[in-house]
């Protein structure tokens, strides 16, 4: 089994295959949003937000918006796909987003699941 390290708000590449219905899939890269307490005890799953190419103005809620450069083309974390993934899907680390975009992150989630 692959020792992993992960940090919440790192970019990872995964495979989120097979999906069911409207969840994403393929290989795509993802957010983590897990905390890293959970992290530094190499838990078996990790809790993400997917990553799409297929930007959507004005979803602001639902969506955090990444300009190219924190990946190679401009994309959109998916608030609303949240979910908790196997480690095993993890392929390679890509990075990270800035604090700006942890903010807009972090409140997305609090009004998604109402912790407000």
């Amino acid at each position: 089994m692959m020792n992993l390290t992960i940090k919440r708000f790192e970019i990872w590449l995964a495979d989120l295959n097979p999906k069911q219905g409207t969840e994403a899939g393929k290989t795509r890269p993802v957010v983590i949003v897990q905390t890293d307490l959970l992290n530094e005890f190499e838990h078996p799953s990790t809790i993400i937000c997917p990553i799409t190419t297929n930007v959507q103005k004005g979803a602001d809620v639902l969506r955090v918006h990444l300009p190219k450069g924190n990946l190679d083309t401009e994309s959109d974390i998916m608030v609303d796909q949240i979910r908790a993934i196997d480690n095993k899907r993890f392929i390679k680390k890509l990075g990270a987003i800035n604090d700006n975009q942890r903010y807009q992150l972090v409140n997305s989630l609090k009004a998604i699941l109402d912790l407000l």
